[in-house]
This record gives structure tokens, sequence and C-alpha cells, in this order.
């Protein structure tokens, strides 16, 4: 039987770049990239062609370090550099 990984359920505060998309609350990263997907499904900003590409609207931007659109697996690199 596996046991899930205790770093990953953690809870951990998003900087306030972050903060703007998920809400200031502490919550696992697990949690914070799930609240990142209910903002890009929200918003609308999966790319309609490769939906593996997330564009970037003016929150996102600044999250995403300028960059207009990324893919969705690095999307954990992204929290891992806005979480104290």
């Amino acid at each position: 039987a596996r046991k899930p990984n205790a770093a990953f359920m953690t809870a951990l505060n998003p900087s306030s770049t972050l903060a703007e998309v998920i809400g200031a609350r502490a919550m696992a990263r697990t949690e914070m990239v799930k609240k990142i997907w209910d903002y890009i499904k929200k918003n609308n900003l999966q790319d309609k062609k490769n939906r593996r590409m997330i564009n970037a609207d003016g929150k996102l931007k600044t999250l995403f370090d300028g960059k207009d659109q990324i893919s969705m697996f690095e999307l954990a690199k992204v929290v891992s550099k806005h979480v104290k």
C-alpha cells in the first residue's frame, strides 16, 4: 500500500503574485495547482488548438515570469517559485 507523500500535503503560503490568482490562505501545493486550473478554466485561458498550453492573461503573465504561454507541465514549477 502506498502512503501519500507528506511534503505535498504541507500547507504553504503563496507569494503576493500567486495570491492574486488563488487567494491568500495557506494550502497544499496540490490544492494550489487545482485552484490555478479553476482560474484557467473559468477565464477560458487554455489554448484552443493545443490544449496542453496555457495562455496568460494579465495576472498569469506576472506569475509566468512575463511569458505569454506555458505548458501545463510547467505549472508545478511555477507554483514552487511562488511559495514560502
